[in-house]
């Protein structure tokens, strides 16, 4: 799921003019570093690359590809559990992956191979036999997860303090573009040759990445380490555990990444079946299949039109009134915006009532991604960014195994047994992931977004 126009009023520096973080009343620093707007702009460019290919493929056409071959209901349930062996592997290795970008002198050759081989193997899927083009797509959403968590970890990289909320909301919101991109290449290709769609969507991903893997300057790591060997693994491996341990340390991180595990479980979860989800409410209402692919990719467009706009508005709001009070009004909206969607399914309501759930769907995905890698940043010291992001991928991933372990259950429980049709049943599993929306609002109470002081650790605050 991704994912992610300008706005003079939010970068204001002219195109060949560098901006700097603000100067520190330290004397003479070793070397400021230099934030361009181009390299700005590449960064958000690369939210809009990933995220044709978690919407075109998460999203859309991989579960298509799928309900082709197994048929409507076994779909949901092999769908939810390829996903969640997708996500189990990253779960596994996004702590290492971390520990290995605080120790590298940069971050950037890891997001370039992560995308190359993303990239690969979206190639590659339908034009191997089905169960080998389910391993790709295993590996190829692990490593575009990967490449998320790399890619996240740069937004100090550009941005500042000040302007980290629209700077990131600005990324979400041209990164939801991208979607228009998938979209629109399921309407020029037509989802009957997926194979040749897939490729598209591969080679649409590399073009737009490079921009990143070129101009995106790093700060840089001052002492570098070794990477890859086995001590430096064991020793990362020892130091995330101790972390966890001594959660005190980092006020409020762990109730946090807990609280997260249970949002980013729900809304990723519904984010990968709206479109199958479209196609049975359609089918319930009498439309044919080819009708039922094209109102689910017209409702997809109306889920990103707001997602765009949403970004840009949670971006702005995160500056004004914090992350973390913006993160709550965001989940509130999201669970009127699963009780909505429940409903349709349930009560086999008329298509068009999607087309408002996706609107409210739209405006919440913009929100979520504003703001809680905001406030991820403000719970994490600041020589301990990868470390901390491969947590917060970690947890991200935990909900992407879960999410859809649970979903297949329920799809199993309701539609396969034979007991509900399969919008009626995939209505009951929304109304149990937005039980997990509840939950995590619970957690997330007492979380603040105060800005902390890391001189205890030995880190710059």
């Amino acid at each position: 799921m991704a994912p992610r126009p300008a706005a003079p009023h939010i970068v204001r520096f002219p195109v060949d003019e560098p901006i700097t973080a603000p100067a520190t009343v330290q004397a003479a620093p070793p070397a400021a570093h230099v934030i361009t707007r181009r390299a700005v702009w590449s960064w958000w460019v690369y939210d809009l690359a990933n995220t044709i290919f978690s919407m075109g493929i998460v999203s859309m056409y991989f579960s298509k590809y799928i309900r082709d071959h197994v048929g409507a209901d076994r779909a949901d349930a092999l769908y939810g559990n390829v996903s969640a062996v997708s996500m189990a592997i990253i779960f596994v290795i996004s702590p290492l992956l971390g520990g290995m970008t605080d120790r590298a002198p940069r971050r950037m050759p890891f997001l370039i191979w992560s995308t190359v081989l993303c990239v690969g193997l979206t190639a590659a899927l339908g034009s191997v036999g089905f169960w080998p083009t389910m391993l790709c797509f295993i590996v190829a959403n692990a490593a575009y997860s990967a490449g998320l968590q790399f890619y996240d970890a740069m937004l100090p990289d550009v941005s500042t303090e000040e302007n980290r909320g629209r700077i990131g909301g600005i990324g979400v919101g041209i990164g939801y573009l991208g979607s228009y991109i998938a979209v629109t290449l399921g309407f020029v290709f037509g989802t009957d040759n997926l194979q040749l769609l897939f490729v598209a969507i591969a080679a649409v991903f590399l073009t737009l990445s490079i921009p990143c893997f070129l101009f995106v300057k790093e700060r840089g790591n001052a002492h570098p380490r070794p990477v890859f060997s086995w001590a430096a693994t064991v020793e990362s491996t020892r130091i995330t555990i101790q972390t966890l341990r001594e959660g005190e340390k980092y006020p409020g991180l762990l109730r946090f990444l807990i609280g997260r595990i249970f949002y980013t479980d729900a809304i990723n979860t519904v984010i990968s079946i709206m479109f199958l989800y479209t196609l049975n409410v359609a089918d319930a209402n009498g439309l044919t299949p080819k009708q039922g692919s094209a109102a689910g990719m017209s409702i997809m467009m109306v889920a990103i039109t707001f997602a765009v706009l949403g970004g840009f508005m949670w971006g702005r709001i995160v500056d004004r009134i914090g992350p973390k009070t913006t993160l709550n009004w965001v989940l509130r909206l999201w669970v009127v915006t699963f009780i909505s969607a429940a409903a349709i399914g349930l009560l086999t309501l008329p298509l068009w009532v999607l087309y408002i759930v996706a609107s409210m769907a739209g405006v919440g995905m913009g929100g979520v991604w504003s703001a809680d890698r905001p406030l991820m940043l403000r719970l994490t010291p600041p020589d301990r960014i990868g470390e901390f992001y491969g947590l917060y991928g970690m947890v991200g991933r935990f909900s992407a195994i879960t999410g859809p372990f649970i979903w297949a259950l329920v799809a199993r429980a309701t539609i396969e047994s034979g007991w509900l049709k399969p919008a009626q049943g995939q209505g009951v599993g929304v109304i149990v992931l937005m039980g997990f929306i509840l939950l995590s609002y619970g957690i997330l109470r007492r979380v603040t977004d105060e800005k902390r002081d890391w001189s205890h650790l030995g880190a710059n605050s």
